[in-house]
């Protein structure tokens, strides 16, 4: 019979965070604002959690849709891909236990003259090593 193993790696998903943001290359994004979307995936390979069920052996998910909300909204960028970079290095930074951060940012409603869902940019950042 083989070992179970104490620690798992584990994919989490936060979907459909939205913040008011000041992000864009126009006046009014960057003065009135809007309402973004975003949506995480963290890849924890050592996530103890799963063998010990507390919480110190993962991420606190409040923990980290606070640091998005910060870094959405203190600083204005003019494209998103700026936006999803800080963000995906500030997860990097704050949480070791992640090895990779996925940050998809969506303007549901972006200033362009046609009807859409929404304009996404989505970033991969990997703690090197990882």
């Amino acid at each position: 019979m083989s070992e179970i193993p104490e620690t798992g790696s584990v994919r989490i998903r936060l979907s459909g965070v939205s913040v008011h943001t000041n992000h864009g290359v126009g006046e009014a994004e960057r003065e009135v604002g809007q309402r973004m979307i975003f949506d995480l995936e963290l890849r924890l390979t050592d996530c103890a959690a799963t063998a010990t069920d507390e919480l110190e052996g993962t991420v606190d998910y409040g923990a980290v849709t606070g640091l998005l909300t910060t870094a959405a909204t203190s600083t204005g960028y003019f494209t998103l891909e700026r936006l999803v970079t800080v963000v995906a290095e500030r997860l990097l930074e704050a949480f070791p236990s992640i090895d990779s951060a996925t940050v998809r940012a969506t303007k549901p409603e972006p200033p362009i003259p046609v009807v859409m869902d929404g304009a996404s940019v989505e970033l991969t950042l990997c703690r090197s090593g990882s």
